[in-house]
């Protein structure tokens, strides 16, 4: 299960060299506290180089929040994953087509080229929101965001102390794992 939710190609990450702990981040676009946990993140993985995040994209908030979802994972194509992301979620929380353009444009992504990445990886990007929901399921999160940080499962917000300090003791017991090996 951990693999299935951390190591899936499908999906956008961020991922350092000689990063220690990842991060699963389930979120959904229109989600406020998914918002602040994205700033809260951001924040961590400027102090924290050896932090990998894995973006699951839960499209939980109707159709504008699915057509956000698609339009950031096709924007992997085009390298501008990070940047879309950070455009969207800085963007208004209740989004539509204009604003989803709009995101794209202030994170210079080539708007032509990601409609035709969308249709193109559509079976690709399908799959990843559908997989992302079963495990969304099985793992019994109900809303966004959610947050699987090495063993430990966070359903909800958090704020940035609880954040970084889940990221330590996540770290620690690696640590303490790799040592009884």
């Amino acid at each position: 299960m951990k693999d299935a939710l951390a190591n899936d190609a499908a999906l956008p990450s961020i991922a350092p060299q000689g990063y220690d702990v990842t991060i699963v981040v389930f979120s959904d676009y229109q989600c406020p506290y998914c918002r602040k946990l994205h700033g809260d993140l951001k924040q961590l993985l400027a102090a924290d180089r050896k932090v990998r995040v894995v973006y699951r994209d839960w499209p939980i908030f109707g159709g504008a929040s699915l057509e956000a979802a698609r339009a950031g994972m096709a924007s992997r194509y085009q390298g501008k994953y990070a940047a879309f992301n950070d455009a969207l979620m800085s963007g208004p929380v209740k989004m539509d087509q204009a604003d989803i353009r709009q995101a794209a444009v202030r994170a210079g992504v080539d708007w032509p080229r990601l409609k035709a990445d969308m249709a193109r990886n559509a079976a690709v990007i399908d799959g990843a929101l559908r997989k992302t929901n079963q495990l969304a399921e099985m793992i019994g999160l109900t809303g966004t965001p959610g947050l699987v940080i090495g063993d430990y499962l966070i359903p909800g917000a958090v704020d940035a102390a609880t954040l970084r300090g889940t990221v330590q003791k996540a770290r620690q017991n690696a640590r303490t794992a790799e040592t009884r090996r």
